[in-house]
């Protein structure tokens, strides 16, 4: 046996009047994981499997959730405006339904002349527009697009929501003023009812009334699988002539700037309890609903799923980590041999422990890098094929390598310990 070749063996002890750099035993152990994991590639990567579906799927859900989110928000302010809020009778969300009846009887309903002292009197309102909603038939000829969502609006609408137009112009002043029956319609009522014909100028019927359309909204999509693109805006004037003027009337306020939020809605806060004669030690009698609380119940709403789910996927990188600690026990039995000469020509029990803990660990590293990139590329795919955005955050690209890399150091602690302390003696004579 040649001895100054055993000498050299990584892990061995080492030779007089030498010293050993203090970070040599753990780049030896790392030169013996990648020998070992390229000399057995089949075995490596079925070993890998587990912990690249596991960050795959922690990484990937986690994208989905996080772009639900950022979709639901960034379509919530396109509809509902920023710096923006809601003056209802009820606007709360996520309320009770004694919660509700409680509020049916103390709220009381709002109407035009209540929205016009607003519009009057409050000096930090950058534009006001009431949101009414109901549902009707519209019809061109023979045909009919059911279930239309009808809006009540006024011309300050686009300065509150996005609302950009293929065709046309907005309802305005006079429109609203004198009830005029001009009507803006969606790009699938345009669709459904005109084709190619040019709608503007053209008659259509809202419920049996008839109305001329003046614009033509731009194609917005879905939201939830909802159509955006199903809308019709009448002056809302006009749809309380309609659909009934003791309704209760919503209405939406736009603040100058985020930072001035709070003080338009305490301006029009008591605007409308002086007009209700409320006294101070009273509560208010309506609602006001802002944007940002949207947001934040959206934000609440992505957490709580993020909480449930999140743990889920999780258990998939355990069940990751079984499998490398399965194949690291079948690999300390396969090696006695190696481990039997590596311990009789000088290698200590933590040069052993060391050099099955690096091979765990960077298994398990590898196979969270690659379910990393697989993360990326099935991101790819649902944002290419569905309209919901994914974004991954740093947040879980950590949570999902730093889990697999500790699994992969907890999965090799027992065979790692198991092949430390082995007998060289014995471990030698199994040859």
């Amino acid at each position: 046996m040649n001895l100054s070749k055993l000498s050299s063996y990584p892990g061995s002890a080492p030779r007089k009047n030498m010293k050993a750099h203090p970070g040599a035993p753990l780049w030896e152990a790392f030169r013996i994981a990648v020998d070992s994991i390229w000399t057995h590639k089949l075995r490596s990567v079925l070993t890998l499997l587990g912990i690249i579906i596991g960050v795959a799927s922690v990484v990937t859900v986690g994208g989905a959730i996080e772009g639900l989110g950022y979709y639901v928000s960034e379509r919530l302010v396109s509809s509902f405006g920023s710096n923006a809020f809601i003056v209802d009778r009820i606007a709360r969300v996520n309320i009770s339904y004694e919660d509700y009846e409680k509020l049916i009887k103390k709220n009381k309903r709002l109407y035009p002349h209540d929205m016009r002292a607003v519009e009057e009197i409050c000096e930090g309102c950058e534009a006001i527009s009431p949101s009414m909603s109901s549902s009707a038939d519209v019809k061109r000829g023979s045909r009919t697009f059911y279930e239309a969502s009808v809006s009540g609006v006024s011309a300050d609408l686009p300065k509150i929501q996005e609302l950009e137009l293929s065709a046309g112009r907005f309802l305005s002043n006079f429109d609203v003023d004198h009830a005029r029956r001009n009507a803006i319609i969606g790009a699938q009522i345009r669709e459904e009812l005109f084709g190619s014909t040019d709608p503007l100028g053209k008659e259509i019927k809202v419920g049996g009334d008839p109305f001329i359309v003046v614009g033509v909204e731009q194609q917005n999509g879905t939201m939830m699988g909802q159509s955006l693109d199903n809308k019709v805006y009448i002056p809302y004037t006009a749809f309380l002539k309609k659909f009934g003027p003791r309704r209760s009337l919503q209405f939406r306020v736009k603040a100058p700037s985020d930072a001035t939020m709070q003080a338009t809605q305490d301006e029009v806060r008591q605007i409308l309890r002086a007009r209700h004669k409320l006294k101070p030690n009273q509560e208010d009698d309506f609602d006001i609903l802002a944007s940002n609380a949207l947001q934040d119940a959206i934000g609440q709403l992505t957490g709580a799923i993020a909480m449930v789910i999140t743990p889920i996927t999780l258990i998939s990188l355990i069940v990751g980590g079984i499998v490398v600690m399965n194949i690291m026990l079948v690999t300390v039995t396969e090696r006695t041999v190696e481990i039997g000469t590596r311990k009789a020509v000088g290698a200590r029990r933590s040069d052993i422990l060391l050099q099955f803990l690096v091979e765990s660990a960077l298994l398990a590293t590898l196979g969270g890098v690659i379910g990393l990139l697989l993360s990326y590329g099935i991101s790819l795919i649902i944002e290419t094929t569905t309209p919901i955005p994914m974004h991954i955050t740093i947040g879980y690209i950590l949570i999902a390598v730093l889990t697999s890399g500790g699994i992969g150091v907890i999965s090799g602690i027992y065979p790692a310990h198991k092949a430390s302390k082995l007998n060289p003696i014995v471990a030698l004579t199994r040859e």
